[in-house]
């Protein structure tokens, strides 16, 4: 429908209902979130740039970014874009944030400063303490961002959301439909806890947004991206969230993160393999016992090369790991099994 009618959202005029529709879905997905408004983004590499974009904007011209280790590597690509001083790193000890060294960062450092948090890491699906985190940024008063790309559709569970606790003091999160939403990608948003914030977005164009038009009341839409045309990707995320749900989004998410931790029990039990950790969202990570990292390079190239599976890889603790992202609700229990069968039989003796 949307190729079909091809609608662009930089001007009112050459998309009345797509406009109104954005308006209403990005309001109500932040509200979900505890905050208060949100833009339509290609993905989580932009919501990150526009997130460290208003930092910028709101500090005066100036920010500079502390993340962990275990940071989305969009993060510091987008200070290097925006000309913003070298970020600070701050250590991730077991995957995730370390806020004694975040403390002590933030107690030494110049301000102003960003704190960007994560919500389901790239490498193994893990969540900063945001809690912990939200406080020590408001103790020095810091901004918070956190990259919610992957763990944020946790907000739809009723059983997972509390993982989340914290999210809703953010300055800003990046959210990522196409992973816990599943939608086709583009479906990046990043909401914001204040929709003043947005401001700095505004660009004006005589033809796109004349003020006598604005002033009329017709909808501004070059505030709401760095964009000027572009395709009404909220649609699929209307129908979904029409046709499902909060409730059924949620049941979704609530069965990728239980065949994950059926997955990890299959591997743990397993004397043939080893387990990284409990699964903190739907990401499993896991080696053959014994082996050595370039077997299991190999082992991934293998299955990948020949078309049997395909796994992701993490390196953690000094280690490689095969990754296994579950994301197909309906992914049965033997075809777990047979992912196994088929590490352990590729795998050199």
């Amino acid at each position: 429908a949307a190729s079909a009618l091809n609608p662009s959202l930089d001007s009112w005029d050459q998309a009345p209902a797509a406009a109104a529709l954005e308006a209403l879905v990005t309001r109500t997905l932040a509200h979900t979130i505890g905050l208060s408004d949100a833009v339509v983004t290609t993905g989580g590499t932009e919501s990150n740039q526009l997130a460290l974009l208003l930092a910028r904007e709101a500090s005066g011209g100036s920010v500079r970014l502390v993340c962990g280790a275990n940071a989305h590597h969009s993060l510091p690509r987008a200070a290097w874009l925006l000309g913003l001083p070298e970020p600070v790193v701050v250590p991730a000890p077991n995957g995730t944030l370390d806020p004694a060294a975040l403390h002590d960062a933030l107690t030494h450092l110049p301000r102003p400063l960003l704190v960007a948090a994560t919500a389901g890491t790239t490498d193994a699906g893990l969540i900063d303490p945001l809690p912990e985190i939200a406080g020590l940024c408001a103790a020095h008063g810091a901004r918070l961002h956190v990259d919610a790309a992957y763990g944020g559709g946790l907000a739809f569970s009723d059983r997972h959301r509390e993982k989340l606790a914290g999210l809703e003091r953010a300055h800003s999160v990046t959210l990522d439909l196409h992973k816990l939403g599943w939608q086709p990608a583009a479906a990046g948003l990043l909401a914001v806890s204040r929709p003043g914030e947005l401001g700095v977005l505004h660009h004006h164009a005589d033809y796109l947004n004349a003020a006598d038009d604005t002033e009329a009341g017709y909808p501004d839409l070059l505030g709401r991206s760095l964009r000027t045309t572009r395709r009404p990707d909220v649609l699929k995320i209307a129908v979904t969230l029409k046709t499902l749900g909060r409730t059924g989004l949620g049941a979704l998410v609530d069965q990728v993160c239980a065949q994950a931790r059926d997955f990890a029990a299959l591997v743990r039990e397993h004397p043939g393999f080893e387990l990284y950790d409990r699964p903190d969202i739907s990401t499993v990570l896991f080696r053959p016992t014994g082996a050595t990292d370039d077997d299991v390079a190999g082992v991934r190239r293998m299955l990948l090369l020949d078309g049997r599976a395909v796994l992701g890889r993490a390196r953690l603790d000094g280690r490689l790991w095969l990754k296994a992202t579950l994301l197909n609700p309906h992914t049965r229990p033997d075809e777990l099994a047979l992912l196994l069968k088929l590490v352990e039989g590729t795998t050199p003796r």
